[in-house]
């Protein structure tokens, strides 16, 4: 990832209006902010999960993700499974690991993509 043309900015990340998308179970609330030129633009969010969220499909995109509240159990589709709780992050490549996420209490986090 190499960024560019990005200014120096603040987000009020509480001000932006959230977009919703259902799981198999539960939602995810994405406020959602991207930058650079459109041929290399980095997504950056903060996303909620509901309590109960069980996400809808596989993965493939890359992450780097921090959880910042609750815990976040993400399963690989080699059947691995790791739990995220508050401070903890992880980093996967695209197209690198098929993954995918559920909480049974709720989860906020820190994706940037």
């Amino acid at each position: 990832m190499k960024m560019t043309e990005i200014p120096f900015g603040t987000t009020e990340w509480s001000a932006l209006e959230p977009t919703r998308h259902a799981g198999d179970a539960g939602e995810a609330l994405w406020r959602t902010r991207s930058f650079g030129p459109e041929e290399n633009q980095i997504r950056v969010r903060m996303v909620e999960y509901s309590a109960g969220y069980i996400a809808n499909h596989w993965c493939e995109k890359g992450h780097i993700l921090l959880c910042l509240e609750g815990e976040l159990e993400t399963t690989l589709a080699d059947g691995r499974t790791f739990v995220l709780k508050p401070g903890t992050s992880y980093q996967v490549a695209d197209g690198a690991e098929p993954h995918r996420s559920r909480t049974a209490v709720g989860a906020r986090l820190f994706i940037v993509d």
